[in-house]
């Protein structure tokens, strides 16, 4: 799907407040309220908007710790890893990656215990290796727009 700047404009304003009424939508987007509903259910149609969601703080509800996890699983267990991660509330995403790794994902725990619990539940499925978040210096962000690199454009 072709998106033209008022699509954008009306994806970045969604994109900061998911709950935005349809009328601060509109003038993000510069368009008339029942343009903005139907460019809207087009997207939805289209799959560019899968859904919109509430952003949890881990900390707040008591995970005070985020790891990256990779593991690389021979080809067998693949299946029942992945039945298993989906089982597993504290994986909250897992990316089927090129490299070392099978899978990469993020997942939180309540301490380094409960990590250390939830790597061993996992490691019967392959070698795992895990970096400790620290800090999140740039947040999960909006899609946008993409843009045209050029030689110019290197620091």
């Amino acid at each position: 799907m072709q998106l033209d700047d008022k699509a954008w404009a009306l994806l970045q304003a969604l994109q900061a407040d998911g709950r935005a009424p349809l009328k601060v939508l509109a003038e993000a987007a510069g368009l008339s309220l029942p343009a903005t509903a139907e460019r809207l259910k087009r997207l939805q149609e289209a799959g560019v908007i899968r859904g919109v969601h509430a952003v949890l703080e881990p900390a707040a509800l008591g995970y005070g710790v985020q790891a990256i996890v990779g593991i690389h699983v021979p080809q067998p267990g693949k299946r029942a890893l992945l039945d298993t991660l989906r089982a597993l509330p504290e994986v909250l995403e897992c990316h089927h990656v090129s490299g070392a790794d099978s899978y990469l994902m993020t997942v939180v725990a309540r301490s380094l215990q409960d990590l250390e619990q939830l790597l061993a539940h996992i490691n019967g499925f392959g070698e795992t290796r895990t970096s400790i978040v620290f800090s999140t210096p740039i947040p999960r962000r909006g899609l946008q727009a993409p843009r045209t690199w050029c030689d110019d454009d290197r620091p």
